[in-house]
């Protein structure tokens, strides 16, 4: 994940844990392959009147794609957020085991080294930051866990747990090589003066010096033209594995041409309101989501093209 754009440096203490109701028991559950979301509400905390969520179940295991479909301002990226613990979100019901542990009690670093991963929608620049230095800071900060005490490990320090630098550069042109990006972009300042193509790719360059066990990509898909979505798709493709379990949230089916998902799910109205294979994605390209709505007993608004995009929080 993009660590400096969802603030890893805030850790919240006991007093300052967004208030929400009590979760079920968050011993182990036999199941460390699996991210599990149960009854999960979500709430803007400029707003915690507006409930966005309202109830999301979800499990995902590693070696499993799951899309995640619905219109702008269902809660897509809201979900994405909650899932990495954005500031601007609380949530107020439910929890996310993920290695058997309730990761809503966690900062978003910790869930990082836990193996979380969200790639944005809308990635931030970072003046002054070049791509290799952010890269080789976060994959060191990986490395060093969630305990993050180990006195004996300093990633900073090849010689005590870090990456030297002779193979972080091996290890990022390797992985640059995979996405089609020449070698001066490791040298440039992160998302500043980017292309949309190009800040997708990078996202897509952390996941894969990153190597999470699961990632989040939200509209990988946005903003990007038909040659630069077939070479982020197949970036992300060649990252598939048995170990990486994947949430795909995507508002168009055309990025599911050439990624696979393996379950989609429809969201709307902050709750998911048809699961199914493939055959979902298209009867939505062809149908629209008006049926699906109308058969779960929801107002049928217009297209997506009549709305407003979901707010990105500030």
């Amino acid at each position: 994940m993009n660590p400096t754009e969802i603030a890893p440096s805030v850790v919240l203490g006991p007093a300052d844990q967004p208030a929400r109701s009590p979760a079920p028991s968050t011993a182990l559950t036999g199941d460390d392959r699996e991210l599990v979301i149960r009854d999960l509400h979500v709430v803007p905390v400029a707003d915690p009147s507006h409930e966005i969520l309202k109830g999301i179940d979800l499990s995902v295991r590693k070696g499993e794609v799951h899309a995640i479909m619905g219109r702008n301002g269902s809660g897509k990226t809201t979900l994405a957020y909650a899932l990495m613990g954005h500031p601007s979100y609380q949530v107020t019901r439910g929890e996310v085991l993920w290695k058997g542990i309730d990761i809503l009690a966690l900062s978003p670093d910790k869930r990082a080294r836990l193996g979380l991963f969200l790639a944005f929608q809308y990635p931030t620049a970072i003046p002054g930051l070049s791509v290799a230095s952010f890269l080789r800071t976060a994959l060191n900060a990986r490395r060093r866990g969630i305990a993050g005490g180990d006195t004996e490990i300093d990633p900073s320090d090849p010689t005590r747990g870090g990456i030297s630098m002779g193979d972080f550069r091996r290890l990022i042109r390797e992985k640059m090589a995979l996405l089609r990006l020449e070698d001066s972009f490791a040298g440039r300042y992160v998302n500043e003066g980017f292309s949309g193509g190009e800040k997708k790719r990078l996202e897509m360059l952390q996941m894969a010096v990153l190597q999470p066990e699961f990632a989040v990509l939200d509209e990988t898909d946005s903003g990007l033209d038909i040659d630069a979505l077939r070479i982020v798709a197949e970036g992300v493709n060649a990252q598939l594995s048995a170990e990486l379990g994947v949430l795909l949230i995507t508002h168009y089916q055309r990025l599911l041409n050439y990624i696979t998902p393996d379950v989609v799910h429809v969201l709307a109205a902050g709750r998911i309101v048809r699961s199914g294979g493939r055959d979902l994605a298209l009867q939505l390209e062809q149908e629209g989501y008006g049926p699906i709505l109308r058969d779960a007993g929801l107002p049928d608004l217009g297209t997506d093209e009549a709305e407003a995009p979901e707010e990105e929080p500030q």
